[in-house]
């Protein structure tokens, strides 16, 4: 390859927005932030209502035992999700998004 080649891959590679990077979680526990003490180690019994309840804390969801709390586009997308829900409880979630600082900007979300 020659130089100007691998110069232009990577300018290339820095025109690609950080969305094409994101991550997923497929089926992953989605808990508000308020009771993911109450419910650790048995996220499944979290209720929607009192999910509903808490939503002023934010959501987050929880990956190899460890709560992730979401940004304020997916607190947004979480509630709005849980509103149309008519799971009442085993709220698992796929998710799309970044993790930055510790905070997962949210890209997309569905309730499974």
């Amino acid at each position: 390859m020659t130089k100007n080649f691998i110069r232009a891959l990577s300018f290339a590679a820095l025109l690609v927005p950080a969305a094409a990077w994101a991550d997923s979680w497929k089926s992953v526990p989605l808990i508000d932030t308020m009771c993911r003490e109450r419910y650790e180690g048995k996220t499944d019994e979290h209720t929607t209502a009192c999910a509903l309840q808490c939503a002023k804390g934010g959501y987050g969801i929880v990956v190899d035992k460890t709560y992730v709390p979401f940004d304020e586009k997916g607190n947004a997308l979480a509630l709005a999700a849980l509103k149309a829900t008519k799971k009442r409880d085993s709220l698992r979630v796929t998710v799309e998004g970044t993790i930055e600082s510790g905070t997962l900007h949210v890209a997309k979300l569905a309730i499974d």
